[in-house]
């Protein structure tokens, strides 16, 4: 659906149902480059499992009007000016990479509005190698072939895409093309600055779950390791031999783990 926020237009994905702001709303947050097509085998899935599903692009990302957001502070303000638009007085957060950053801040921040967290790929912070930063602004498409190519674990260089007719890579490469051209390196920008990831997870103590893929070569599994340390009484769950790109490449062990942690409806 479409909805207007600080005058522009916004997509917002809703898994094929109409959204109830009064009813168990489940966001679902992109990560740098993607947008709400990361998470089509999810929101499907739990809108019709009974949540209230809201997966937004932020701006400048998939269908989504406007300038990329410059920080992951603005980024987490943003979503809550989503949620009060909407009138949403509590949400449960999924954050994919990035958007595991955002689910963080914005779950420290406003520890009455986000309930549960589920960080998929994540880590406190996500560094970006200079090299693949300058490659962002000066080489787009070779900069979303190497991020594709290196976010996918071993199988998905292998196999079909778990929607039939595609493959992952090329699916992959085709939903980040879609994004504002500025976006990846905006994101990127936004990752390398953040520096309060680790206060944050530290203050958290809403119910998480840390899901992460035992290949990933984005953001390694080490790192997701000391995240789901750092936040107090959170749940980690690996999945084996998957790459970064866990909500794409492994649709079902995601969907089976997210039920799991936050139930059936």
């Amino acid at each position: 659906m479409k909805h207007n926020l600080h005058g522009i237009q916004i997509h917002l994905a809703t898994g094929g149902r109409d959204f109830d702001p009064a009813g168990d709303v489940l966001v679902m947050l992109h990560g740098s480059g993607q947008n709400h097509l990361s998470w089509i085998l999810q929101s499907r899935h739990f809108a019709h499992q009974g949540y209230s599903v809201l997966v937004p692009d932020f701006p400048g990302h998939g269908l989504s009007e406007g300038a990329p957001l410059e920080t992951i502070e603005d980024m987490a303000a943003w979503l809550i000016d989503l949620l009060d638009s909407l009138g949403v007085k509590t949400a449960r957060v999924v954050g994919h990479s990035q958007g595991c950053l955002v689910t963080i801040e914005a779950a420290a921040s406003q520890p009455d509005r986000i309930t549960h967290l589920v960080l998929i790929a994540g880590a406190m912070a996500i560094p970006v190698n200079d090299v693949l930063l300058d490659m962002s602004d000066k080489a787009l498409e070779k900069a979303i072939a190497m991020l594709t190519s290196f976010g996918h674990g071993p199988e998905a260089h292998k196999y079909d895409h778990s929607l039939p007719g595609h493959s992952f890579i090329g699916f992959g490469e085709r939903l980040m093309a879609i994004n504002n051209r500025a976006a990846l390196k905006a994101d990127f920008t936004a990752c390398n600055n953040y520096s309060h990831g680790t206060a944050a997870a530290a203050s958290i103590r809403q119910p998480t779950l840390c899901l992460l893929a035992q290949k990933d070569r984005n953001t390694p599994l080490k790192f997701g390791k000391m995240m789901a340390e750092a936040i107090q009484d959170s749940t980690l769950e690996i999945i084996n031999n998957a790459g970064h790109m866990l909500p794409v490449e492994r649709p079902l062990a995601v969907n089976a783990a997210m039920r799991n942690f936050l139930g059936n409806r």
